[in-house]
């Protein structure tokens, strides 16, 4: 898949993550591994991408990223709390100075009234620094992926700009 603005994005990011030597990861859920493989796209890569965990059941989510089950039964696996616990996760598990993480609901299906088909959390890991991102995306499964995944890349990139 080659998109071009992604790409360029993408190859800025790498060029940040490599002049910090920052190794980067992923926690993937509703992408079910899209970021990591438009990230690996990318010639070189491999200097500042470490890998992904995609973690589509909640079991994985708590065996191998450590979300508490009270979280997921308290908050849900869309949630603001789910996506801080994935990307901590993740960045403990492999290792990582930086990390994103994604849970949504892609659909068609499993939307309802408050977390409606496109409600998507991404959780984002810079050293100690950890915060999360709300959006509601429109258009199709293929869709709130692509968007999911083109947020994810755009904001940790504008974050380590600063």
């Amino acid at each position: 898949m080659h998109i071009p603005e992604l790409s360029t994005k993408i190859i800025e990011l790498g060029e940040i993550l490599r002049q910090n030597k920052y190794m980067l990861g992923t926690a993937e859920s509703c992408t079910g591994g899209l970021i990591s493989m438009l990230l690996t796209d990318v010639s070189g890569s491999s200097s500042w991408f470490k890998g992904t965990i995609v973690s589509y059941a909640n079991e994985v989510k708590e065996n191998m990223l450590h979300v508490p089950h009270e979280t997921l039964l308290k908050h849900g696996a869309v949630s603001e709390q789910t996506a801080l616990a994935m990307v901590r996760g993740v960045q403990d598990v492999l290792q990582l100075e930086t990390a994103i993480s994604v849970t949504g609901i892609a659909g068609p299906s499993g939307g309802t009234k408050e977390k409606p088909v496109g409600t998507v959390w991404i959780g984002f890991a810079i050293g100690s620094q950890h915060f999360a991102q709300h959006h509601v995306f429109s258009g199709d499964r293929a869709d709130v992926r692509y968007q999911t995944a083109m947020a994810a890349i755009t904001t940790l990139l504008h974050e380590l700009r600063r």
